[in-house]
């Protein structure tokens, strides 16, 4: 688990480097992996080009449904 959260954490310090975003949502099955938002913050920080990384890591707020909802809200209506 520990070699996940550090692949994980490099991938958003692209993410971070090149989009610096407001903020990070982790959705589908990652959301449920309570560890990730704790380990990958830290693990963040070796990664970015900054001496400063403020952007949070949060869950999708309807969790690992968040993309099935989204996908209902593409069907077109009959």
């Amino acid at each position: 688990m520990a070699r996940h959260a550090d692949r994980l954490a490099r991938g958003l310090a692209q993410v971070v480097n090149f989009l610096d975003p407001d903020i990070i949502v982790l959705g589908g099955g990652l959301s449920n992996m309570a560890h990730l938002y704790t380990e990958v913050p830290p693990l963040l920080r070796h990664y970015v080009f900054s001496d400063v990384i403020e952007t949070p890591i949060v869950k999708a707020m309807h969790g690992d449904s968040s993309g099935v909802r989204g996908a209902a809200w593409l069907w077109p209506p009959t």
